[in-house]
């Protein structure tokens, strides 16, 4: 019953956040008006700022900032006990994660669609904009250079989930050709994509359809992270509305209705049990078979409260808060409520239900990652020695100590086993089940990485102009000028400032960061990471072209992995950054702005303190990591000097409005 009070206290509280404090901040801080204009309309390109009916821009926007962060963090988060999770997400998502989305989104439209960076240009000085730009690179390229192999991983340890995220495609670009072109009425077409795609799920195996997944499922790393960035490339090019828009509109509607399957199979499971104990580790016939009417596993918390003896484990504090990062609060939400949701919002107040509604959504989906992991789990999945094991044994089977709950696989593979659990409970199969939910983590995936390349190119392109000389910003007029003939020191980097270019450097870029050798020492806890073995025996006498075939095939792909470590810290500091920057935006209008000055503070320093005690365990290493030093010293710098230029500038701008935000159109012209 502790279970079910847990989901059910999460919804209460989540839909009361919305109903009052969002709809306060809605109203009489940002004061969301239907009336005024917005970028989609008056920077209007049929390309990136296109206006978009709230349903199809909140499928976008929730499947982008969600991807597997709200699974991943929270699935090894439990490691430390459930209820330091819980809170964190709770809390954190209300008040931290929900007011940085929309704050993000409603500084983005005030100010013609511009990125937070950009916008922190605005607000606070030009050098601060150049620094969040260089910091949003490179938390982009660490994105786009680990995504591409956390679904490899999924489609290697779930084949079943190939041909169901594959076949989206084909519908999504159907469905956004008839929306934008025929006008078709939405309800249909959605209707029509998600039982072609739940077929897919349930079909997907059968035939040359088996038999083709079964190849690409045998595809090496490398071959997955490159097909991924070329898909990018091509989402990012395309205008939002032939695949981008359709695509994670389609994905929400599969993905909402396959947590919601899980929520039911969760209060199915809670009031009689789940599956019946002599089917728990069955396969596709379970809970249908001849163990129906045997005694169901009772649904109950299998993990402890809090757990402070975990061996070789951080600190709770503060690695708690950058372990769970989207599910409470995330900087990467920044990028997607500024970079492509406040371009395509058709009226204000839809800022309110796509950014604040989509955050709490994605709180409440940690909240069933979490119940998945401690309670799900142990209604038996986990074999040891031949027989299933339910309960606690199941939990301490999956989150021994640190190093058994940290890898990829197992994290995606407790939420999956978990969440497979509940819907076994409604008498659903295992192989079906787990289907359903290789998809989902799949799909999320897939929507972050396309969405993350679309902006990073934005990015590449703001660096490529500001930093050639070609963009040149008028101090006192609207207008940002953008001077063709690039009179900077690096004039040269004016070739990225076109679409294609910046779109090509940005995969590029992330390619070469998955092929990067990974240190010899390293070779066996990185791949291991992933999941699966290592290959490490499998090594070519003689080396040469035999040896380097061989190494592409067992660690290309990988290379990102050298990164991750980096990715909570630099991601909650982008956070930070961003709730400064709307901050500012506040404190110079006059409105309002305590209720974001203490997540400020919070989501500056922890982050921070996390990166600072990371630094010195990275130097003191067996093999030292220089890249990930430099790179965390760097990001901590960076973040150093904006706090200095914002502490200098904060006096001085009090009831100051900025220069208004240059129109794209006329900058173009």
């Amino acid at each position: 019953m502790l279970v079910l009070l847990i989901a059910a206290g999460a919804m209460v509280c989540f839909v009361a956040a919305y109903r009052f404090y969002g709809r306060w901040l809605a109203r009489t801080v940002f004061r969301l008006d239907g009336s005024r204009e917005v970028p989609s309309q008056t920077e209007r390109d049929g390309h990136d700022f296109v206006p978009t009916p709230p349903s199809i821009l909140f499928g976008h926007h929730f499947t982008s900032i969600a991807g597997t962060g709200p699974i991943v963090g929270p699935a090894l988060a439990v490691v430390w006990g459930w209820l330091p999770a819980l809170v964190w997400v709770v809390l954190g998502s209300i008040f931290i994660g929900a007011v940085h989305d929309l704050g993000s989104m409603v500084v983005s439209i005030r100010s013609r669609g511009q990125t937070i960076g950009d916008v922190a240009g605005r607000v606070i000085n030009p050098r601060v904009r150049v620094l969040f730009l260089l910091v949003l690179f490179m938390a982009l390229t660490i994105v786009l250079a680990i995504f591409g192999l956390v679904i490899a991983s999924v489609f290697r340890d779930y084949p079943s989930a190939i041909f169901p995220c594959l076949v989206q495609i084909p519908i999504a670009v159907a469905i956004g050709y008839g929306l934008h072109r025929r006008g078709w009425n939405l309800l249909v077409p959605s209707i029509a994509a998600l039982i072609l795609m739940y077929l897919a799920v349930v079909y997907g195996d059968a035939g040359w359809l088996g038999r083709l997944k079964g190849t690409m499922a045998d595809w090496p790393n490398l071959i997955w992270v490159a097909v991924l960035l070329l898909y990018s490339y091509v989402a990012s090019v395309l205008p939002v509305w032939v695949l981008l828009q359709p695509r994670d509109y389609i994905n929400s509607l599969q993905l909402v209705t396959a947590l919601g399957l899980v929520v039911v199979g969760l209060a199915t499971a809670g009031l009689i049990g789940g599956v019946p104990l002599s089917d728990a580790g069955a396969g596709a016939g379970a809970g249908a078979g001849a163990g129906a009417d045997a005694a169901r596993v009772p649904l109950v918390m299998a993990a402890p409260m809090f757990r402070g003896d975990v061996s070789d484990a951080p600190l709770l504090f503060p690695f708690l808060f950058v372990t769970i990062a989207c599910g409470a609060c995330s900087g990467f939400h920044c990028l997607v409520s500024s970079g492509t949701s406040s371009k395509q919002l058709r009226r204000e107040p839809d800022a309110l239900p796509i950014a604040y509604g989509s955050m709490l959504a994605e709180g409440f989906l940690a909240v069933v990652v979490i119940l998945a992991c401690v309670a799900g789990l142990g209604l038996g999945t986990v074999t040891i020695d031949g027989a299933v094991v339910t309960g606690g044994e199941a939990y301490a089977a999956r989150y021994g100590d640190w190093q058994s709950a940290a890898g990829l696989s197992a994290k995606v593979g407790a939420f999956v086993d978990g969440s497979a659990n509940f819907l076994r409970a409604l008498g659903m199969g295992r192989e079906i089940a787990v289907a359903i939910m290789g998809v989902l983590v799949a799909s999320f995936a897939g929507t972050t990485l396309d969405t993350a390349c679309r902006l990073q190119r934005y990015v590449i392109q703001e660096l490529a102009g500001t930093l050639s000389g070609q963009n040149r910003v008028a101090v006192s007029g609207d207008v940002s000028d953008r001077d063709r003939s690039a009179r900077g020191p690096l004039r040269f980097l004016s070739v990225l400032s076109g679409k294609h270019a910046a779109t090509l450097f940005a995969i590029v870029t992330a390619m070469v960061i998955a092929i990067l050798p990974i240190p010899g020492g390293e070779r066996a806890s990185l791949a291991a990471a992933v999941g699966g073995s290592t290959g490490l025996a499998e090594a070519p006498a003689g080396g040469g072209w035999a040896g380097a075939a061989w190494w592409l095939s067992t660690y290309g792909g990988k290379g990102g992995l050298i990164l991750w470590p980096l990715f909570g810290a630099t991601n909650q500091l982008l956070a930070g950054l961003a709730l400064m920057v709307i901050a500012f935006f506040l404190w110079r209008r006059g409105a309002p702005m305590w209720f974001v000055a203490v997540p400020t503070v919070f989501m500056l320093l922890v982050p921070a303190w996390a990166m600072a005690v990371s630094l010195p365990t990275w130097w003191d290493a067996e093999r030292p990591s220089y890249v990930i030093i430099a790179i965390g010293a760097a990001t901590l710098a960076l973040e150093i000097w904006m706090i200095v230029e914002a502490i200098l500038m904060w006096p001085k701008v009090r009831g100051v409005l900025e220069p208004p935000a240059a129109s794209r159109r006329r900058a173009a012209g």
